[in-house]
């Protein structure tokens, strides 16, 4: 018989006093009857631990996870429906992304089908239309670089040569336009290219020559009628000097109604923090290598330097580990019948994926030419689901079960301080981790560690009675202190998210704290003595919705972001100077939980990682909302 075909509609309106109420509607499209079978469903709108279903039964949950059971005996044919509804939720529904994100049905023979599903329906009113994110923009220089330039003297502008070609030029800006070049027809891959090796007609003549006196990512360029000279004092700003050359091509070939080449003037340019990155989440969604790879070269094109790459989470581990393999055979796979259950993004076919460490090479050495680093994330102790489902011999036997909970829904996620296993584990897997990649920091997390984690295992009391710890902030602070001494020892410096700020068990010299939950948190950490990096989800996580109208997607915990306050973000606030200098640079972060489609993705992150990218290079002072607007339309997206 052939194999029923159903969609799944999801509806959500208020309720007084409550956080509202999920109505559902299976309806039974083609092929053969359904009975004897199981619904499940996968939402941001979670089903609290008091929740009832209406004409159905809740039977598993586990964080956005819901298997649904229908009532005895029902039988669906074709253009026959089954609706239920969830009346308790962990959170109200505000936008069309938090309903339904995946469903399928388990059959009577165990066999998963997919089951369609959509946007999230707003019963009793009509939904807000989102609005438009981005003006058309004006720009009063006809020059598209983005980041915007230093200082800009411009002279005239005309039409744009046809290329740029080296006419005199040391030995490495030959492999530097090569790279650049490269980068540009990757990105464009039908657009002209800026640059050739060869004389050709219309081309103009390109020098090259390193100066001394310029700061470090600095370069300057000199336009003549028939010429270009670029100077730079490192290879670095070598890179970004022939970026802006070919990003000023770019526009002036794509828009010449509004981009002109410059015929006289100068560009006067330098980054303005050293760390300009953006945190990339691979473990929640599967991303295959070309995807990062991509994103790399975009993170390029914009002048940023530092990849922060979060490889494991609750949901999958997503690098190869040569000294345990579990990691990847069991950690990285999620679907029916696996160890892990389906979250948001993942249907009957499940997902799984991993990097190898021949990719992560590969990808470092490409990163390198681009003078992009990558600092990976391996997040301990808490968001360790996947690990503690490969490795089950981490948990201690004798902690109370779901005694704790992560604010994702996950119970008892985190690795246990008072394991001896805990840190043999951490030794092999910081080691490989650190052979793996050159950066001098790596990113250890510490966020998010449930209130109470532990305190009903028997062998993390055995500790905290041992050692004169109280509760888990300490309890961490004593698992992150060892994990600094097992960087140390390889040559590392610690990296986490401002919670390892908390228990007192790391020593702020040397370490660099992502400060993510508000801004405020930036003076607090400089107070503290560590380097900050400041990536507030006020302004710079880019899975926040844009606009407050319902048909705009993402999540919205920390309010609405739409791109002009992503801009206008200022991340030195008031700090007086001696304090502002520790301000070690800006990030932006990409969580993919919500991010299930390209297309989305590209949406969430598109301006804004471009308007990070000017905060980071560009003088406060320059900015200019309308002229951003304007430039980055001709800006990659993935």
């Amino acid at each position: 018989m052939s194999t029923p075909q159903c969609r799944l509609d999801c509806s959500w309106s208020p309720v007084e006093g409550s956080n509202g109420r999920l109505e559902f509607t299976l309806t039974h499209m083609a092929g053969a009857p359904l009975e004897n079978f199981k619904l499940a469903y996968t939402t941001l709108t979670r089903a609290d631990d008091l929740s009832q279903a209406h004409n159905a039964k809740i039977s598993e949950r586990m964080a956005n996870f819901h298997e649904i059971l229908p009532p005895a005996g029902l039988v669906l044919r074709p253009g026959e429906h089954w609706t239920f509804a969830v009346n308790s939720l962990t959170r109200k529904a505000v936008h069309r992304t938090d309903g339904v994100s995946t469903a399928y049905v388990t059959l009577a023979d165990g066999t998963a089908v997919d089951v369609a599903s959509g946007d999230l329906l707003l019963k009793g009113r009509a939904p807000s239309m989102a609005p438009q994110l981005i003006p058309e923009g004006k720009v009063t220089v006809p020059l598209m670089a983005l980041p915007w330039p230093q200082k800009v003297e411009a002279g005239g502008f005309g039409a744009a040569p046809v290329a740029l070609y080296p006419a005199s030029a040391e030995g490495d800006a030959y492999a530097a336009l090569s790279e650049v070049l490269s980068l540009s027809q990757r990105l464009f891959p039908n657009a002209m290219v800026p640059f050739s090796f060869a004389e050709v007609d219309g081309a103009q003549a390109l020098d090259v020559a390193r100066a001394s006196g310029l700061p470090s990512g600095g370069y300057r360029l000199e336009f003549k009628p028939d010429s270009v000279a670029l100077s730079h004092g490192d290879a670095a700003g070598l890179t970004y000097g022939l970026i802006t050359l070919a990003q000023i091509l770019h526009g002036a070939h794509q828009k010449p109604d509004v981009f002109k080449f410059p015929t006289s003037g100068s560009i006067a340019d330098h980054p303005r923090f050293e760390w300009r990155g953006c945190h990339l989440d691979v473990s929640r969604q599967v991303y295959d290598y070309s995807a990062v790879e991509r994103f790399v070269d975009i993170l390029a094109w914009n002048k940023m330097n530092v990849l922060h790459w979060h490889l494991t989470d609750d949901e999958g581990w997503r690098l190869e580990i040569k000294a345990y393999p579990e990691l990847t055979e069991i950690g990285s796979r999620m679907g029916p019948g696996e160890k892990m259950r389906p979250q948001l993004g993942t249907g009957a076919k499940g997902r799984s994926g991993y990097f190898t460490q021949a990719q992560v090479r590969q990808l470092v050495e490409h990163a390198e030419r681009l003078h992009v680093d990558i600092m990976p994330e391996f997040d301990v102790p808490g968001h360790c689901l996947c690990v503690l489902a490969a490795l089950p011999h981490l948990i201690d036997p004798d902690e109370v079960p779901n005694s704790y909970m992560s604010v994702q829904g996950y119970p008892n996620n985190a690795l246990n301080p008072g394991m001896d296993e805990t840190y043999a584990f951490l030794e092999k897997v910081f080691g490989e981790i650190a052979e793996l990649f050159p950066f001098p920091y790596v990113h250890v997390g510490g966020d998010e560690v449930a209130h109470g984690a532990w305190l009903k295992s028997p062998k993390a009391q055995a500790l905290m009675a041992e050692k004169g710890l109280e509760g888990t902030p300490e309890l961490q602070a004593h698992l992150l202190s060892r994990v600094q001494q097992m960087l140390a020892a390889r040559g590392k410096k610690l990296s986490g998210w401002d919670e390892v700020s908390h228990g007192g068990g790391v020593d702020p010299k040397g370490t660099l704290l992502m400060a993510w939950q508000k801004p405020e948190l930036g003076l607090e950490l400089v107070n503290q003595g560590y380097e900050v990096v400041m990536c507030p989800g006020q302004a710079y996580y880019l899975d926040m919705v844009q606009a407050d109208d319902w048909l705009e997607p993402g999540l919205s915990w920390a309010g609405t972001v739409p791109p002009e306050t992503t801009y206008e973000y200022e991340a030195t606030g008031n700090l007086p100077p001696e304090q502002a200098g520790r301000i070690k640079g800006v990030q932006g972060c990409i969580w993919s939980e919500n991010l299930t489609t390209r297309a989305r993705f590209n949406h969430m992150v598109f301006p804004r990682l471009s308007a990070i990218a000017e905060a980071g290079w560009s003088d406060q002072f320059q900015k200019d909302w309308q002229r951003f607007a304007a430039l980055s339309k001709l800006m990659p997206v993935l």
